[in-house]
């Protein structure tokens, strides 16, 4: 039998109140504090949705690296699948979960490219190892041995050996502005508190609807 959840997990702004939050962004703000204060693993990994050319959805799991007026920051190689498939449908939704606060946040919208000022600065701010990582990965496509991903490693490696590792020019970040975000509650008996936000562009108010758990 299923235990239903003690009130220990109910940190943070009560299931019952959230849905009076007239602002999606400042209620998605409280819920990451508490995710940092609760959550133990990565608070900030999301799911990320896209679709490829033939339309099958792809989703895998990405880290949020900064939250903007305009939306939502995340960084890959523009080579890798992901990449490609929002070059070709600038479009994708993204998921939160926190099992530990037993919460979701479900968001959907429009994806733009980050300034090249952006990706650089954050690029920076990585490890030597994660940068060098990025040169060496030729991501989502095939590797014909685990040698092989060393020794590009290794080749790397040297040849940055010393100063600033540069950030490859195939190498950025993607901002997701949000049309639509649901956020999730689990209660008793399966009767969860959902309430969702939607948009019609990224200047028109916000409305707010409670939906059936």
């Amino acid at each position: 039998m299923t235990k239903e959840p003690d009130s220990e997990f109910y940190a943070g702004p009560q299931a019952e109140d959230f849905g009076e939050q007239e602002d999606p962004n400042a209620l998605f703000m409280e819920w990451m504090k508490d995710a940092e204060a609760h959550e133990p693993h990565d608070p900030n990994a999301m799911a990320l949705a896209t679709v490829d050319k033939s339309g099958l959805p792809n989703v895998r799991m990405v880290l949020l690296k900064g939250i903007e007026d305009s939306g939502f920051v995340f960084y890959t190689n523009l080579e890798s699948a992901k990449g490609l498939e929002l070059d070709a449908n600038p479009k994708a939704a993204l998921c939160f979960h926190w099992k530990s606060l037993r919460r979701q946040i479900r968001i959907r919208g429009d994806i733009m490219p980050v300034s090249d000022g952006e990706a650089d600065s954050y690029f920076a701010s990585r490890s030597r190892g994660s940068r060098i990582g990025a040169w060496a990965s030729q991501q989502s496509r095939p590797l014909e041995s685990r040698f092989a991903l060393e020794k590009a490693v290794a080749k790397f490696a040297a040849k940055y050996g010393v100063g600033e590792v540069p950030r490859p020019g195939y190498w950025s970040g993607f901002c997701l502005t949000p049309y639509e975000m649901e956020f999730w509650h689990d209660r008793p008996f399966r009767l969860h508190d959902r309430v969702v936000f939607r948009r019609a562009s990224e200047h028109k108010p916000w409305s707010r609807t409670r939906l059936y758990p």
